[in-house]
């Protein structure tokens, strides 16, 4: 790549951790940052998908390996940061994309669907981004956080639709997690940023749109659905230097849909 502006975007020899990179919005996400030179852990809990996953982003000539693991589990967020150490030998981008959704009406939610929910989209994201923190963003003066949040943290959603309390709450909770982040690693040249896509056309999101898509689309200024080059943007954007003084922000991407 050759001159300024083009260089800012430029990701040539950083390593990216993509959690949820076997699919959708993760997939969508490393294939940005590979087209820009970044090396891609892909991390997903079904080897199948991730072997998919990394064989398509190996055919169109980036560098990728998948990483099996339920992040949702205790531990596992330090073992894979020592993988990822061990195969790559650094760690500069973390794009926190796992999540799992739980629908019911809120007086109905079970226990074990709101600790579901929580414990991946909340406290996972977490203990991974301080175990990335702890063994390289710290010890290297600096690092790009992502984090996949929704407008969903923005907003409700319509009485028609199944309840996603959850789901909502921990969108909205990683949005808080972000600002506090950036604001207390700032210093160490750390930034930490989110993206909060609207709805999407996604394994997560099939049922939904099946059933209130038309809806949904004549709700949206834009007048369609997410999608496949639509996260690339925003995500080269806080991944790279390009956006080297954003930090503890979040940019909605959604068509408009979140301002009607």
């Amino acid at each position: 790549m050759t001159g300024s502006l083009q260089a800012l975007f430029n990701l040539s020899g950083r390593v990216a951790i993509v959690t949820g990179g076997s699919r959708g919005l993760g997939l969508q996400i490393a294939e940005a940052l590979g087209e820009y030179g970044a090396r891609l852990a892909l991390v997903a809990r079904k080897q199948q998908e991730l072997d998919e996953a990394v064989r398509g982003l190996t055919d169109a000539g980036f560098e990728a390996r998948g990483f099996a693991a339920d992040l949702g589990n205790e531990g596992v967020p330090q073992g894979l940061v020592e993988q990822v150490l061990a195969t790559f030998g650094r760690i500069d981008i973390l794009v926190n994309n796992a999540g799992a959704t739980w629908g019911a009406r809120a007086e109905e939610y079970p226990v074990h669907g709101w600790e579901k929910v929580m414990r991946l989209n909340v406290s996972s994201a977490f203990f991974l981004t301080q175990a990335v923190a702890r063994g390289a963003f710290l010890a290297n003066g600096g690092g790009a956080v992502v984090n996949i949040s929704s407008i969903t943290a923005l907003m409700g959603h319509h009485t028609g639709q199944i309840g996603t309390v959850a789901y909502n709450t921990s969108k909205g909770a990683l949005l808080s997690m972000t600002r506090a982040l950036a604001a207390e690693w700032g210093p160490h040249g750390i930034r930490v940023n989110a993206l909060a896509p609207g709805y999407f056309p996604s394994k997560m999101t099939a049922a939904t749109l099946e059933e209130h898509g038309e809806r949904m689309i004549a709700q949206t200024p834009l007048g369609r659905l997410g999608g496949p080059e639509d996260l690339k943007g925003p995500a080269l954007l806080l991944a790279s230097d390009a956006g080297r003084h954003i930090t503890g922000q979040y940019i909605v991407v959604d068509g408009g849909r979140s301002i009607v």
